[in-house]
């Protein structure tokens, strides 16, 4: 006779964990979404809205003629002058004290990480009375300067100048960590199988911090196109020959031509927003979630 058979006994299944924002109360999420939709909606959305009603609220006829007077046509070549020299240097520099930072060791290397940081500490209109201070007709090198003709404050280089100062830290800054991550692994290897030096900038370091190198790059030419306490130093406010898109904003609403204002804001308001899908668009790619 066979046995008879035996039901197993009952066995509890593990509760499941659930996150934390899972067990949260609706009502504490919903909140907290609501607060966050509000202060984006008060602070980001609101002041575009209004940049944009008031740069077309004399209408589109007059928004073109402000945007081509030629004042502001310098004022946007300027910028975009400013912006073409700047980030190339800045990436240069970014690339290379990443570099030393992150692959070698030296003396000094916090020193040089502590000074990358400098221009997140020091206010822009501090920096832009130092190169007055250096560079102006009273400065260190000023006699020296006006003696060889050479013009720095007031001038073209002295935006450049100081724009480069406050823009520096934002490629390097996105670099090291990253750089410090990978470790040095991969060079070694490349090393090993006889790679140069370019040879492993290129096809190794290169190709592993090209997304936050451009994201570095994004930052920066955003701050570079936007920046007003440095360059109104060093500019000296000189209509159609030293004011950029930002110090061209501010004259024109010193006049009380709130509309011409609000247009040349809008383009600024147009590169920030493009800026921003750039943005958007490389953390997509880092990390595959919209």
């Amino acid at each position: 006779m066979a046995p008879a058979s035996v039901a197993p006994f009952p066995t509890r299944r593990p509760r499941a964990v659930l996150p934390r924002a899972a067990r949260d109360p609706a009502w504490a999420r919903w909140a907290l979404t609501a607060v966050a939709l509000a202060f984006l909606a008060f602070f980001l959305v609101l002041p575009l809205v209004v940049v944009f009603a008031e740069a077309f609220s004399k209408g589109l006829g007059f928004f073109l003629a402000t945007v081509r007077e030629p004042d502001a046509l310098a004022a946007i070549r300027l910028t975009l002058l400013t912006v073409a020299i700047v980030v190339p240097a800045n990436v240069v520099f970014g690339v290379a004290a990443a570099w030393a930072i992150a692959k070698f060791r030296f003396r000094g290397k916090s020193l040089l990480t502590t000074l990358i940081d400098l221009p997140f500490a020091v206010s822009p209109v501090i920096s832009g009375l130092v190169y007055v201070l250096v560079f102006g007709a009273q400065g260190w090198f000023g006699p020296w300067l006006i003696a060889h003709n050479i013009r720095i404050i007031f001038a073209v280089p002295g935006i450049v100048l100081a724009t480069t100062f406050v823009t520096f830290p934002f490629v390097a800054r996105e670099l090291i960590p990253l750089m410090q991550a990978q470790g040095t692994d991969e060079e070694y290897s490349a090393v090993t199988l006889g790679a140069s030096g370019w040879q492993i900038f290129w096809r190794v370091t290169l190709p592993n911090i090209r997304w936050g190198l451009f994201y570095g790059v994004i930052l920066c030419n955003a701050r570079a196109m936007g920046e007003f306490g440095a360059v109104s130093v060093v500019s000296g406010h000189i209509r159609g020959e030293t004011n950029t898109m930002p110090l061209h904003v501010e004259i024109l609403y010193n006049e009380y031509n709130i509309a011409g204002a609000f247009a040349v804001a809008s383009l600024l308001a147009l590169l920030a927003l493009a800026t921003l899908v750039a943005k958007s668009v490389i953390e997509w790619r880092q990390t595959g979630t919209p």
